[in-house]
């Protein structure tokens, strides 16, 4: 069999050529799987010759025309409707019709699961990577401005104050959670399909746990026919993927709304200017990653319907349903990278946060608070400082201010302010760094609250680094595992 011969290792003449055989092939696309093809292929013939099913003779030359094929690389493949097909059809080329012993006890439904599992599980740990290292950035950065009070907001209106490290520890424990998922579609990926064969097993004795042990596989999906035709793995990553999508385009849009009020610059590694207006500094890579989440939801939709009402068990959509995940994982890693040095190199300007916090009389709820504090029922105390709102200004001072509260407490209650709390007490909640501090609840914006929250992080985040850590000596240790094995037959 040469490259000019229509024949392939699986396809016969009849079935070797057309239209039909170039729209279904998947060549191309499957470079990102060669080398765990390879490494599948190793494994599965180890395995045949450790049972008896292949002669050790048979297996060395095959695992030696697969080192070849490594070496000679994805482009060197014949023509194939898949890597799979072309790389059986080059080890035959090779070694001869013995070569096609490689393929005994297997069919490609499970090489192809096995195989998408492989890489899957270097991108998913590469992602969860990618957000190990945001919460870090966001970590760091919170440290620096604990007491750094800026404006808070609901509705994009002005709430009530809160600092720069509350803000973006928001993120970092929403970013955690990103985390977690990311390393939950990490367990359910990593498990084996490999000895499933089309979908209904096989008569050969084959082993399939030491299969999922030579390429690093915490163990497999048992059953065959969903082995072989299950992609909820896929969907769940994408899903994960999707979701910290959403996350990220969060971040990215407070970026650009904070850098638009003066309160955030950027750096210019994370900016550009206009092509025709030269004073003009945009956030471009900020906003490329906000539509980053409907690239995401996007190719989350298109997997979940290719998937939708596929009868089991294999089926060719499968093959339309995996670069969804694909673009997905490489989109968002990009993604997070960007706005974790976005974040590390920001520059938050104390000077005009400070002087916005106050903006919209946003401590209003502290004086509320204050009131109820006092032993007034709090809607009571609310409908008094909402009265006072209808004539407080940003440009009062706290003494005009307070002088306002009393007023109203007056028109509500029949009382004067002091009554209930001192002026000089409301004078103090009127002021964003005060009202602030007071608020030092769990998870509070008050730096005290602020400084347990980092510490809690800062554990969770060496935790998740250890798992990840621990992931990757696992994998690469079952890699030096089955390239001894392999060296075993040389």
């Amino acid at each position: 069999m040469t490259d000019d011969d229509p024949d392939t290792a699986v396809r016969r003449d009849r079935f070797s050529g057309g239209p039909a055989r170039e729209f279904m092939s998947s060549l191309d696309a499957d470079e990102r799987i060669f080398a765990a093809d390879l490494a599948v292929d190793r494994a599965h013939v180890v395995m045949l010759a450790e049972q008896g099913i292949v002669d050790d003779a048979v297996a060395s030359e095959i695992l030696a025309a697969l080192d070849d094929i490594e070496t000679a690389g994805h482009g060197a493949l014949p023509d194939g409707e898949d890597v799979h097909e072309a790389i059986e059809t080059a080890v035959i080329d090779r070694v001869g019709p013995d070569g096609g012993k490689m393929h005994t006890a297997r069919s490609r439904n499970d090489e192809v699961a096995t195989c998408i599992r492989h890489r899957l599980r270097e991108d998913l740990l590469a992602a969860a990577e990618a957000t190990i290292t945001l919460r870090e950035a966001l970590l760091e950065v919170a440290s620096e401005h604990a007491e750094t009070v800026m404006p808070g907001y609901t509705h994009l209106q002005p709430a009530q104050p809160t600092t720069v490290a509350h803000f973006l520890l928001s993120y970092e424990g929403a970013i955690g959670r990103d985390t977690e998922r990311l390393l939950g579609a990490y367990e359910r990926t990593n498990r084996s399909p490999l000895g499933a064969a089309a979908f209904a097993g096989t008569p050969f004795e084959v082993d399939r746990d030491r299969t999922a042990e030579l390429l690093g596989f915490d163990g497999t999906v048992r059953n065959s026919m969903d082995a072989s035709a299950g992609r909820d793995f896929l969907a769940e990553t994408t899903a994960a993927l999707a979701t910290h999508a959403t996350t990220l385009s969060g971040i990215a849009e407070d970026l650009i709304v904070y850098a638009n009020k003066g309160f955030v610059e950027l750096s210019d590694d994370y900016s550009s200017t206009s092509s025709i207006m030269p004073q003009k500094k945009n956030p471009d890579p900020i906003e490329l990653v906000r539509a980053t989440a409907g690239t995401a939801t996007g190719e989350l939709t298109g997997l979940l319907t290719t998937l939708k009402g596929l009868p089991r068990a294999y089926n060719l959509d499968l093959q339309e349903a995996t670069p969804h995940a694909w673009t997905a994982v490489d989109s968002v890693s990009d993604a997070t990278e960007v706005v974790a040095g976005a974040v590390a190199t920001a520059d938050w300007n104390e000077g005009v946060l400070a002087d916005a916090a106050g903006d919209g009389f946003s401590t209003a709820t502290g004086v509320a608070d204050l009131l109820a504090m006092s032993g007034l029922p709090f809607r009571t105390a609310h409908e008094i400082v909402a009265v006072a709102a209808e004539t407080v200004s940003d440009d009062d001072t706290p003494e005009a201010a307070a002088a306002k509260v009393d007023e109203a407490t007056r028109n509500v209650t029949d009382e004067p302010l002091s009554t209930y709390v001192s002026r000089e007490d409301v004078e103090e909640a009127l002021a964003p760094a005060a009202s602030v501090a007071s608020r030092d609840s769990a998870g509070g914006p008050a730096p005290e609250a602020v400084a347990d929250e980092l510490a809690t992080a800062e554990v969770e985040i060496e935790a998740d680094d250890a798992a990840l850590a621990d992931e990757r000596e696992s994998l690469a240790a079952a890699a030096d595992l089955l390239d001894a094995e392999v060296s075993s037959y040389a």
